[in-house]
């Protein structure tokens, strides 16, 4: 079920097209995400592998990725790496969110016992 499948009081929540909608950063005219990425599913795969697995590129080769996009990949993440340091951090969905560090929750008062 997907969320989008809901119905308000007034019918869908969301119109068709913005969900069949190419995804795009709308920075310039008639732009989607696919002229730019590889296709979601292979995407998705390689970064699973680089963030959440700590694979290298070598390893994810060799589990059947195409060496050219693994470091295309690779190079987008490293460049935009700055971008996750300027933003507030954001909630914990994953075993290995982004970056290395032990996060420690920020928001409810916690604190880290000294011993």
């Amino acid at each position: 079920h997907r969320p989008a499948d809901g119905l308000g009081p007034a019918g869908p929540v969301m119109p068709e097209r913005v969900i069949t909608k190419p995804p795009s950063a709308e920075l310039r005219e008639n732009q989607t995400d696919q002229d730019s990425l590889p296709p979601y599913d292979v995407l998705d795969a390689v970064l699973e592998g680089l963030v959440e697995g700590e694979k290298s590129i070598n390893q994810l080769v060799e589990a059947g990725h195409d060496r050219a996009t693994v470091a295309r990949v690779w190079k987008l993440l490293d460049r935009a790496e700055y971008k996750r340091r300027q933003a507030p951090p954001g909630v914990k969905i994953t075993a290995r969110a982004f970056g290395r560090d032990r996060r420690y929750p920020i928001t409810n008062g916690f604190t880290r016992l000294v011993v």
